[in-house]
């Protein structure tokens, strides 16, 4: 028998690194709160002074003086900053709705978010982004910058999910889809074959799932499936968290043809026979092309029975000539790693 009386380096080491990850939660948990009652204080004084705002600019300018008077060694009340949490508590219509989202992220995101969006809807999705997705200010940056909230919230989209799929499911299902996806960490002409540079679009897949949101797992390329007597490979195959259920994707580098619905909608019966247990939601399908005509993709749709979305998708404009010689086919591209 071992005698716990006695303090072994391992073990005690195991100890200390228990007590330092307690105080490293702590410590983040003073940080969040702290961050969301100094953005709860900016919002109020942002509210006090829109309901004075009719004594002007002056009186921004006199306030943040008489602020940093009587508070010299806190940051913040510039009549610049106050001016920015005037338009914070303009967007933000209530402390309700501040405590939902935009109350939770760093100052710097929501300066960013009050000179990029539109209107409180955007503002207020995109904060709420921010939480659900665990954005950085550098991935927030990216997303706009890409037009995420046109992309998935204002474009019509073509699927057929609210049809074929139970709510809530169906509207989550929708929700979640974009059109166009943007992957512009791939180069224009595609990924290259190269050994040195194919390792490298590989190790992207983790921007693919940032792009395609949270709850996303990759489970593979060129997935097997064995029905019958043949043999069948899923392009990208999915499994979505959020969802309980599995995410066929195929990736055409031409534009949508109907066709492409029908043999979708086959991986779909296939994964859901083969892979899909009782406890999975029914499969869900994305036909990825380089383009559509909404028209025929809406028709081609009309009788599917199983959920497909059709997206187009966008990659980088950009490209380093020393590599341009290069560049594979877009057939090689496909057969080979499909994104």
């Amino acid at each position: 028998m071992s005698d716990n009386t006695i303090m072994r380096k391992e073990d005690y080491f195991a100890v200390l690194d228990k007590v330092k990850s307690h105080i490293i939660d702590a410590q983040k948990a003073v940080m969040n709160t702290a961050n969301v009652e100094r953005n709860i204080m900016y919002w109020r004084i942002g509210k006090t002074i829109v309901e004075h705002s009719v004594w002007g600019n002056k009186f921004v300018d006199t306030l943040s003086k008489d602020l940093r008077m009587e508070y010299p060694e806190s940051k913040g009340y510039s009549a610049r900053n106050l001016n920015y949490m005037k338009q914070f508590a303009t967007l933000v219509p209530s402390e309700e709705f501040l405590q939902q989202g935009a109350a939770k992220i760093n100052w710097r995101s929501i300066v960013f978010l009050i000179n990029q969006t539109k209107d409180t809807d955007e503002f207020l999705w995109y904060a709420n982004q921010c939480i659900e997705q665990g954005w950085s200010s550098n991935v927030l940056r990216h997303q706009i910058e890409s037009g995420l909230y046109n992309r998935q919230v204002l474009v019509e989209k073509t699927t057929n999910f609210r049809t074929q799929l139970a709510n809530p499911l169906g509207e989550l299902a929708e929700e979640i889809i974009k059109d166009p996806y943007v992957f512009d960490f791939i180069p224009a002409a595609a990924p290259l074959l190269e050994r040195d540079l194919e390792d490298a679009m590989v190790t992207q897949i983790t921007k693919v799932l940032m792009e395609f949101g949270s709850g996303f797992s990759f489970l593979g390329r060129q997935y097997p499936l064995h029905v019958g007597e043949k043999d069948y490979y899923i392009d990208l195959l999915f499994y979505n968290v959020k969802m309980h259920c599995y995410f066929v994707v195929e990736l055409k580098t031409v534009d949508f043809e109907p066709e492409f619905a029908g043999k979708l909608s086959f991986y779909l019966s296939a994964v859901d026979g083969e892979l899909k247990s009782d406890m999975d939601n029914p499969t869900l399908g994305l036909l990825l092309c380089k383009g559509k005509d909404k028209v025929v993709a809406e028709y081609a749709l009309r009788d599917i029975n199983k959920p497909i979305g059709i997206s187009e998708y966008r990659v980088s404009d950009k490209m380093n000539p020393e590599i341009m010689d290069n560049l594979p086919s877009i057939e090689d591209i496909e057969n080979r790693i499909q994104l």
